[in-house]
């Protein structure tokens, strides 16, 4: 198994998105393309999936595996992060690993709140999600 290590790189706050609750800012500056987290991930049995539809962890998953067939919620602040449509990271899925990396689309400023997309991980896809933005 790799060693990972929490990142020294952002914190958890109060969101000023609106709806949003909490939040992942950035603790520091964070250049484009920097890797800002590595986040290992909890893999649902499938047999749980009937009655996660109803928890309140539904909107904390990803969808993982080659095929997206899985469910996951990410560890270290990963499933914290906040959708945007105009966001500042995204994330890419190591089904080998059982990680997510979440890694800088442009310059991040100290204090800024850090969003991806949350449809399949793509900076520019405008598809309606499955709550209101």
């Amino acid at each position: 198994m790799k060693k990972y290590e929490t990142s020294s790189k952002v914190f958890v706050s109060n969101s000023k998105m609106k709806n949003a609750g909490r939040g992942v800012f950035a603790k520091e500056d964070i250049k484009k393309n920097e890797l800002i987290e590595i986040c290992p991930v909890i893999l649902a049995p499938k047999s749980d999936y009937s009655n996660l539809a109803q928890s309140l962890f539904t909107t904390y998953f990803f969808y993982f595996g080659r095929k997206k067939d899985q469910m996951a919620i990410a560890l270290g602040f990963g499933s914290i992060y906040n959708h945007s449509y105009t966001p500042n990271a995204k994330y890419k899925i190591n089904v080998k690993d059982k990680t997510i990396r979440f890694s800088a689309i442009e310059n991040i400023k100290k204090g800024e709140e850090i969003t991806f997309n949350y449809s399949n991980g793509n900076p520019t896809n405008k598809n309606p999600l499955w709550f209101e933005v």
